[in-house]
């Protein structure tokens, strides 16, 4: 039994190189980890192996595993220090670099749990070769260059890479990384674990110390990626699967499960919007009071996703006002990609940096750019997120898969930070209960409540035509509205792919990013 394989990325490079790997016979996490490095290297303002990374591995016929690739903070940190030296924690260089990039060890679990017969080299060679001779800058880079000037400018080996002649990059720029092209050749050659144990950990221990990071080499040899269950909810349309602790996965399946409770009642797009914002209010305010690393849960996630707290958050819920907000957001950059081979598996799978270039730490030796995702502890002691030796930080990363009542199966996702679950829960709910198609779904007007990618405002953001529709309706239901421009950056990179029950498929990928969704043969 054959199925008709399947790629989407944000950028259409990644997108290629993932077919490529599936069109010769390769599995669908073999496609990932070969789209993983090519993104890594072609939007390093989103992703990189200095970064951190999350997977759904969905076979056909079997309950999806989770790998959770994130990286915990130094087990070695001197929390005392941070707390007396900054009222919040640093914004870029060496002290804000305080966690271990995990993607790499996701990228090898991945393969041990659907690996196939093609080499590390075969995978990685592509993208160390778009590292060594460069990449054409497009205006997604271009964006994230222009607002981070201010906070990364300062660093040298960043700007050595990212601001030619102490400039903003420009679109069509060629931005080139061969020390970061050295590495991946190297780890194709030596195993994905030298990245963690081997001469590629020590260098990077070496010159995170020099920049003036906690980061230890025995935090290196610490990590390793975690195999776990999802989540799970159940919903009248079939069954969704995310990511549990530390993600905000619980949080995409709150906003489904609620609206699934009152979809009944949507007559309208107004009707659609307003619950879905409403719903995500409710799923936030338990997301901010409960996901932490899982260790130091106060009750399983998997606990609150119970039909008796679904039906009473979907009371609280009133179909002509708008419950009082804001929320203090969370930014977040960061690339979701799916996939689907010939042999039915499904991968959903994310990977991030958090902030546009993370830390702004660039490793000479091996061109890796590390993460900032520290910034999502606290240094409040008697906050349920507050920064701690070994813990890992709240992230707004989650993959999502969904298997349908009526045989099909999806991967879906978006980067977008605090937008992520709003998306999720848009196209989802575009596709399933309104029944666009997926290209609709994914394409048309979107909304954002809340900030993403360090916005200042904590309104409902809505795409140009969109608001001119239902801005006045939404106002007098008490929703604070904002006007944003179509195909908006803001609203996230989405992209998803449907396995039909006669085996082939669909997939889609954002407009508002440089991507590309690909369909191999059919092979049923």
């Amino acid at each position: 039994m054959t199925y008709q394989t399947s790629f989407t990325a944000p950028h259409f490079k990644a997108s290629q190189i993932g077919q490529q790997i599936l069109d010769a016979g390769g599995t669908a996490s073999e496609a990932m980890v070969a789209a993983a490095a090519m993104i890594a290297v072609q939007y390093p303002h989103m992703n990189g192996l200095g970064g951190d990374g999350f997977w759904l591995v969905c076979k056909a016929g079997e309950k999806p595993v989770a790998i959770d690739a994130c990286g915990a903070a130094s087990h070695t940190i001197d929390v005392p220090y941070y707390q007396n030296k900054y009222e919040e924690l640093p914004a870029c260089g060496g002290e804000s670099a305080i966690t271990m990039a995990g993607t790499v060890s996701g990228w090898q679990q991945a393969l041990a749990l659907n690996g196939g017969d093609l080499s590390l080299q075969t995978l990685l060679q592509p993208a160390a070769d778009a590292a060594r001779h460069g990449i054409e800058v497009t205006q997604s880079l271009v964006n994230a260059s222009e607002k981070t000037f201010d906070r990364l400018a300062q660093s040298a080996a960043f700007a050595k890479t990212f601001l030619p002649e102490g400039n903003t990059l420009k679109c069509h720029d060629v931005v080139k990384n061969p020390a970061l092209a050295e590495t991946l050749e190297r780890l194709a050659k030596v195993g994905l674990d030298d990245f963690y144990r081997g001469e590629t950990a020590a260098s990077m221990a070496k010159e995170l110390a020099e920049a003036g990071s906690p980061i230890t080499l025995d935090d290196f040899h610490r990590h390793t990626a975690k195999v776990m269950d999802p989540l799970t909810a159940n919903i009248s349309t079939g069954q969704l699967y995310n990511f549990g602790a530390p993600t905000q996965g619980v949080a995409s399946l709150l906003i489904l499960a609620i609206y699934d409770q009152l979809v009944a009642k949507a007559d309208s797009e107004l009707d659609h919007m307003h619950l879905l914002v409403e719903a995500t209010k409710q799923a936030f305010i338990l997301r901010d009071k409960v996901v932490t690393d899982e260790a130091n849960l106060a009750a399983p996630l998997q606990s609150y996703l119970n039909e008796e707290w679904i039906k009473d958050a979907a009371a609280r819920i009133d179909m002509t006002q708008a419950q009082p907000w804001p929320h203090k957001g969370k930014p977040g950059d960061t690339i979701w990609m799916g996939a689907c081979d010939q042999y039915g598996t499904m991968v959903s799978f994310i990977q991030s940096v958090y902030w546009e270039f993370g830390s702004g730490v660039m490793l000479p030796s091996t061109g890796v750019l590390w993460n900032i995702r520290g910034k999502s502890f606290s240094l409040d002691s008697h906050y349920h997120n507050v920064l701690a030796p070994g813990k890992k930080p709240f992230h707004t990363l989650n993959p999502a898969y969904a298997e349908l009542a009526d045989g099909r199966r999806m991967v879906y996702g978006t980067m977008g930070g605090e937008g992520q679950p709003q998306t999720q829960a848009c196209l989802f709910s575009r596709y399933i209960y309104q029944q666009s198609s997926l290209t609709d779904a994914v394409a048309k007007p979107r909304w954002l409540l809340g900030r993403t990618w360090g916005d200042s405002t904590d309104s409902l953001q809505i795409e140009g035509e969109l608001f001119d529709r239902v801005s006045p309706a939404l106002s007098a239901m008490g929703h604070e509205v904002t006007r944003v421009a179509e195909n908006n950056e803001l609203m996230g990179h989405a992209g998803a792919i449907v396995l039909n029950t006669d085996h082939t498929t669909s997939a889609t990928t954002d407009p508002r990013s440089d991507g590309l969704a690909t369909n191999g043969e059919n092979l049923s």
